[in-house]
């Protein structure tokens, strides 16, 4: 386990799994400088309060956290951080332009963010000494495999989907920096993440806020696409197993090795939140895939990794959170999903500065 001592670098940090993962490593008394573009891909009030949540369990542990708003595609603003801060340990980079859908219509976005990010990030950790890189990749590289559980060893070579693409291209490249420079390289695909302070994009959140709210949900195809739905503490403690045991150069599934039809995940879903779906059913969309399992043997095996939420106990969780928090905050509202920008210093800038400040944190969004 990290001593206190160590200083871990999170990308993405203000994101669902980035904040989830720098507030457990806050927890157990480590040091993160944390690092994410505050985009609008949605509103970015969820992002702030992240950052605050943050804040408050750095101080709680009387432990230090830093947060740089910064790109992590732009390679001097990047520096920049490394330089101010020394003796960074770990990486783990979380931060990517996400979404198979969005990345059909935006691919050089991606392909910037995801695959430019990833090496500008490999390369510096590479420079600074950095003594173990975590980073996320995801289940959309397996594509169409028909072959059942999906395995680390199983073909990758036909992604569906740019998105898919670009985390792939991020595997690769982690590969050749450990082969060229011995930097010890885990790549994690992530399986279908949910849990609170979700992404408002992602089904889970999407549909217990909208049958919540009698709105439609989309079901596209015909219900019987099935996911391995993984919970988010369930991620978290790969991710720290994975940061806290160097393995060289490895590829890493994360899910709940347990598959829900679509179907079945709204059915369970309206019997949660108490309410009937409005379903708005739509064709089936190019780049998604039939299914998604997760073979985690080698996780098990490397990590000690064991998943502990089915998906009853995990949206159960999901909705108590979002009966306290998030129904509440929006109920004025006809939509949870904002895109609207927000008044902020640019993201770009090689003149990225650490968000410490309370007044920072309370005028970087707009008014509700």
């Amino acid at each position: 386990m990290m001593s206190c001592e160590k200083k871990v670098l999170v990308t993405g940090c203000a994101g669902f799994i980035g904040s989830h993962t720098a507030e457990e490593l806050l927890r157990r008394g480590t040091s993160v400088v944390g690092v994410d573009i505050m985009s609008d891909y949605y509103d970015p009030e969820l992002k702030l309060e992240n950052l605050r949540i943050l804040r408050d369990t750095a101080a709680a542990a009387k432990v230090a956290f830093t947060f740089y708003q910064a790109d992590v595609a732009i390679r001097d603003a990047m520096e920049e951080v490394f330089r101010k801060e020394v003796k960074v340990d770990s990486v783990c980079h979380l931060a990517a332009r996400a979404g198979v859908r969005p990345s059909l219509l935006e691919p050089e976005l991606y392909v910037q963010t995801n695959v430019q990010g990833t090496v500008v990030l490999l390369d510096l950790a590479r420079k600074y000494g950095v003594r173990n890189f975590v980073y996320a990749s995801s289940s959309s590289v397996y594509g169409g495999n028909t072959k059942v559980p999906f395995a680390e060893t199983d073909p990758v070579d036909h992604p569906v989907s740019p998105y898919a693409a670009t985390k792939r291209a991020c595997e690769l490249m982690a590969a050749t920096y450990h082969q060229l420079y011995q930097l010890p390289v885990t790549g994690l695909r992530f399986f279908t993440v949910y849990g609170p302070r979700g992404r408002p994009d992602m089904a889970p959140f999407k549909f217990v806020d909208r049958i919540s709210r009698g709105l439609p949900v989309e079901r596209f195809g015909d219900g019987t696409t099935c996911r391995d739905y993984t919970y988010i503490d369930d991620i978290v403690s790969g991710v720290i197993a994975a940061l806290d045991h160097p393995l060289g150069c490895e590829i890493v599934n994360l899910g709940n090795s347990h598959v829900v039809s679509l179907n079945d995940f709204i059915a369970l879903t309206e019997s949660l939140v108490g309410k009937k779906a409005v379903i708005k059913q739509l064709p089936n969309q190019p780049g998604d895939v039939p299914l998604t399992y997760a073979d985690c043997t080698k996780a098990h095996r490397l990590l000690g990794y064991e998943p502990q939420f089915d998906i009853k106990r995990g949206m159960e969780c999901l909705v108590r959170w979002y009966a306290a928090f998030y129904r509440q905050r929006n109920e004025a509202s006809d939509e949870v999903v904002k895109t609207r920008p927000v008044a902020m210093p640019p993201a770009s800038s090689s003149e990225s500065s650490p968000m410490t400040s309370e007044f920072e944190f309370e005028n970087s969004s707009e008014d509700e």
